[in-house]
């Protein structure tokens, strides 16, 4: 949580994510599953005939940022209840002519690897698939229809057209099914009432801030129609609260939830829990703990919840311990802790035993099982890698995820969960492994006062020892962000392999504040923005230049969200770089916490709000500290950033502009806090080399790394 925490669900922790070329997809949605229809053949055929020819490009040369643009996201894994079946989604981006977004398609694979079909072709994204649990229905959600928002539909696996079962005029998230496969609960919120949109009409359309919230609510919806051919959906919560997570009772007769007090990002602390009849009722309320208490989950005989909490101790920098109850007593009870305690609990075992977790260790991400009798949890998935999206089969014997390395793009898996040994079910995005790679290698160093630091350093691409290059210190967003064993091929705003190619050395530290290495670690830049986690930072450069790696005198630095923070905050306190980016920058403390969608964030991490505390506030924001900065400094930031707003942007350019300082900005319209449009992303990475190329003095001969 906190600044890398952003609208859209965009992870700029990692900054970016991958995308590739789409071919024009037929609209509608065709099953490719035998038995196959004949016209369905006929479909298949002619796609894949046409997929051929439009991909069958001269391979790439090297790493540019508009080649590293179509590479293929891969995600919503989810594995069937038996085990044998896997669905995933595969987005790609749309960037012909006025279009710029992604658009996702769902396929499932065999477990066993013999088969893997494409199941969804829509001109609109299909998402959030789920096997329903008697394993006959795949359910997703998807705007498909003609009102644009995202409904609710399901697919027979056994053959024939998807049907869309919601009809909600806000749309619907979050659907799970019953454990019996006959109904699907949903989160929808509250439509506008008739004199809103008579207000709205009128351009009466003024609000009060902080009022007439639009909370998220249960709702479920039965697979088959009456007699009368109708679904009654049915409402199931209501009131001045905002759910975000739920699950069934084993038997369908309850929903638990965790919910809110508003919509709200700066409200995660009034986090509670409660249950409520499937067939509606009273609401009860189970866990009231001050902070958050989150992600329940009923055990599978239904006698228990786990749930994870911060134990009634809410502070932005983050604990996630888990934590069990009994369904009737109302007595949690904590259970061992993780290794960064800080984990996102996804499931039960099939057994009961133990409760699944996913969570960060230093630069690697991983599925740990935490024995429900108190134990110590174990580590199921190995090796430097990271394992995200992961699903569990009803029995939890077997799993399905997505795997990636710096050097292997994500690819689909299967494995067991007590034996881990991995499958690979897919070749997405094999183009992207023909190219000769910067290596990427885990460093560490001591900082100022003797902590040990680690970070990842990329070398450039067909690096020769002995020859020194210019570096790239990179620094992430959060401050809990954590950089870790991403495949360096995807398109982003900071596109490593393109910087690789163009001869950068890249540094990306992981310094006090980050998450992955124990809470301690994550709380020690508390009340200290730009302090000893800034000397963690040019300690790396230190060793990167010890290391005969890095020019002294070629060293340029970028971040986004906290990283832009401390980019900004660099430049104030030393002239050693020779160009910096910062992007969607907290510039000024003050004027951030009071204009920010999380005004709470900051008088959590500093001890107080800017009044009381404003000399500390003063210090350690860069626009008090801005006078005789002369590093060239390009800004950039989203003009629809509520978590960053774009006045922090403004303010550090406008301070820069009248003291001579080379500097230029670039704001991109409809983006929130992390860059969605894909022809934009692909515009931030062109524009950030050439501002770093410009200012070392270094021209190059792609036309293609600098901005049109």
């Amino acid at each position: 949580m906190g600044l890398s925490r952003v609208q859209n669900n965009t992870d700029l922790s990692e900054h970016g994510g991958p995308y590739c070329f789409r071919p024009n997809y037929v609209k509608g949605h065709i099953t490719m599953k035998p038995p196959f229809k004949p016209s369905s053949i006929l479909t298949a055929i002619l796609f894949t005939l046409f997929a051929n020819v439009l991909f069958s490009q001269e391979p790439p040369q090297r790493w540019t940022p508009e080649f590293m643009i179509k590479f293929k996201r891969v995600g919503g894994v989810a594995i069937s209840p038996d085990g044998k079946s896997v669905a995933y989604t595969i987005s790609t981006p749309m960037m012909e002519g006025e279009k710029s977004e992604y658009v996702a398609q769902i396929w499932i694979a065999s477990a066993d690897g013999k088969s893997n079909l494409q199941y969804t072709f829509a001109e609109k994204s299909c998402s959030d698939p789920a096997f329903s649990p008697d394993g006959k229905y795949v359910s997703f959600l998807s705007s498909r229809g003609t009102d644009g928002k995202n409904q609710l539909w399901v697919l027979r696996l056994s053959g024939g057209e998807a049907e869309q079962l919601t009809t909600s005029q806000t749309g619907v998230s979050s659907p799970q099914w019953s454990k019996d496969s006959r109904r699907l609960a949903f989160l929808a919120p509250d439509p506008a009432g008739e004199q809103e949109e008579k207000d709205k009409k009128e351009k009466r359309d003024m609000t009060v801030v902080d009022t007439d919230f639009k909370f998220a609510h249960l709702y479920v919806t039965p697979l088959e129609k009456d007699k009368k051919g109708i679904r009654k959906v049915q409402r199931l919560t209501g009131g001045n609260f905002h759910i975000t997570s739920f699950d069934w009772s084993p038997d369908g007769k309850e929903i638990v939830f965790a919910h809110v007090a508003n919509p709200g990002a700066d409200v995660w602390t009034t986090s509670n829990i409660s249950v409520v009849p499937s067939d509606s009722g009273k609401v009860t309320l189970l866990v009231d703990w001050k902070g958050s208490d989150a992600s329940p989950r009923f055990s599978p005989d239904g006698k228990s919840i786990a749930f994870s909490s911060d134990g009634g101790d809410p502070k932005w920098a983050g604990t996630a311990d888990m934590y069990i109850m009994a369904r009737n007593d109302r007595k949690p009870r904590k259970l061992g802790e993780t290794f960064d305690r800080n984990g996102v609990f996804v499931d039960w075992s099939g057994d009961g035993k133990e409760l699944y977790v996913n969570e960060t260790e230093k630069t690697s991400t991983r599925a740990l099982a935490v024995p429900v009798d108190g134990g110590r949890p174990r580590v199921i998935t190995t090796g430097a890698a990271n394992y995200g999206s992961i699903s569990y089969s009803q029995d939890g014997m077997m799993m399905a995820f997505v795997r990636q390395t710096p050097e292997e793009p994500p690819q689909v898996f299967v494995s067991a969960t007590r034996s881990f040994e991995p499958r690979r079910l897919t070749s997405i995005n094999a183009e992207f492994t023909k190219l000769p790679f910067g290596k990427t290698e885990t460093v560490q160093w001591k900082s100022k006062d003797g902590r040990v630091i680690e970070g990842l350093l990329t070398f450039p691409v067909e690096y020769i020892k002995g020859r020194r290059y210019p570096l790239i210190l990179n620094i992430h967003g959060g401050p809990t962000g954590v950089f870790t064993q991403n495949f360096t091929g995807t398109g982003s705003i900071y596109p490593l392999q393109a910087f690789a190619q163009e001869g950068f050395a890249i540094l990306r530290p992981n310094p006090r504040g980050s998450g992955g290495y124990g809470r301690e670690f994550r709380f020690a830049n508390y009340e200290d923005w730009g302090g000893m986690d800034y000397e963690d930072d040019m300690t790396g450069v230190e060793k990167i230049i010890e290391m005969g790696i890095a020019h002294t005198d070629s060293l340029v630095v970028c971040g986004w969200s906290y990283g832009g923070y401390m980019t900004s905050t660099i430049v104030t306190k030393t002239k050693r770089f020779k160009a910096a980016s910062v992007g969607a920058g907290v510039t000024n403390l003050v004027s951030f916490t009071g204009t920010a969608d999380i005004p709470s964030f900051l008088p959590d991490y500093f001890g107080g709000e800017p009044w009381d505390r404003l000399e500390t506030y003063l210090k350690h924001s860069a626009m008090y500290n801005v006078k005789g900065v002369s590093t060239p400094t390009q800004v950039i930031h989203g003009l629809s950033d509520v978590r960053v707003p774009p006045s922090q942007g403004y303010e550090f350019y406008n301070a820069l502009k009248p003291q001579g300082c080379a500097t230029e900005m670039i704001v991109y319209p409809r983006t929130p806090h992390g860059p969605q449009e894909p022809k934009f992303i692909d515009d931030i990475g062109k524009r950030m080399i050439a501002w770093f190329n410009k200012h070392l003095g270094r021209k190059r001969d792609s036309a293609s790394v600098g901005p049109k």
